[in-house]
């Protein structure tokens, strides 16, 4: 059990993480964001509208994608973080800025640039120099299980016991990122929901959320837009029709615990995730 912080262990507010995919070929997005001052300008506004993180990735995840080498995602990265955290600090100084990578050279010069929060779906696996970074910088950062590769994760994805397997997985991943240096208060649980699971695997996560939430440490969940959501209630076979599905995950993970919300649609989830919060009886400044 990790050691209590209290900046994090504390009733607080769920956390939005809004999307910023600055790729042409990311699932939901992909292309639409390319240019820098409108991906900025797109950032203001999910902070307008309730984030309280924006994510920025320089290199898709979604199922076959192909890998793309660090050079390029820092090109793509850097002109979006810079200006985007000079205008957060003078708009919106409590929204913070994360970066979406597995590599610890692109994490660094994210950080460099003014993120303040890495966010590695192979969970140090893939370059354990991120976690020497999140230990030499005393930043958050995510870990996120996943089953393969994002080139091969959905061919057949295949478990015994999948909360059981992912739990005991982001366990060890923490465990070894404390063996790097890095504090179990800065550490941020993530099931990979949609990373090499069915949707059968992506239900039994969402419903064993509990005992992840039970470990002590926070936990996120990026559900957003997912394939598995338009499986239910007759959405479409789009993205866009799969928002009313995410709400509906979202208010449930709030409901039982997870503070961490990754979506693409800010102000719905927003709003979700408040009345789950106030539901549940709490309430703070921002929503009182």
């Amino acid at each position: 059990m990790p050691k209590t912080d209290p900046a994090q262990s504390r009733p607080d507010r769920p956390r939005i993480m809004g999307v910023l995919n600055l790729t042409p070929d990311s699932f939901s997005d992909g292309g639409q964001h390319n240019d820098p001052r409108q991906a900025v300008r797109h950032a203001l506004t999910m902070a307008s509208r309730g984030a309280d993180i924006i994510d920025v990735g320089g290199e898709s995840t979604r199922p076959g994608a192909q890998r793309i080498k660090s050079a390029e995602q820092i090109a793509r990265v850097l002109p979006v973080i810079k200006p985007l955290a000079e205008q957060l600090g003078e708009a919106h100084p409590h929204v913070r800025i994360s970066i979406d990578t597995t590599r610890a050279d692109v994490a660094a010069a994210a950080i460099d640039a003014g993120a303040t929060i890495l966010n590695d779906i192979s969970a140090g696996t893939e370059d354990p120099e991120i976690l020497a970074l999140a230990a030499e910088t005393g930043l958050p950062v995510v870990l996120m299980h996943m089953q393969g590769k994002p080139g091969h994760m959905q061919d057949n994805p295949s478990y015994t016991d999948v909360a059981a397997e992912v739990r005991e997985y982001l366990l060890e991943r923490a465990r070894a990122a404390q063996d790097a240096g890095v504090g179990s208060h800065q550490i941020i649980l993530d099931p990979g929901i949609g990373f090499g699971k069915t949707t059968e695997h992506n239900l039994t996560l969402l419903r064993e959320l509990p005992d992840l939430v039970a470990r002590g440490y926070p936990v996120m969940v990026g559900a957003s837009r997912k394939r598995f959501i338009g499986e239910f209630g007759g959405g479409g076979a789009g993205e866009a029709d799969r928002l009313g599905g995410t709400c509906a995950v979202t208010a449930h993970c709030v409901a039982v615990g997870v503070r961490w919300l990754r979506v693409h649609d800010v102000a719905p989830n927003r709003q979700a995730a408040d009345l789950a919060w106030a539901l549940l009886g709490c309430q703070d400044e921002k929503t009182s």
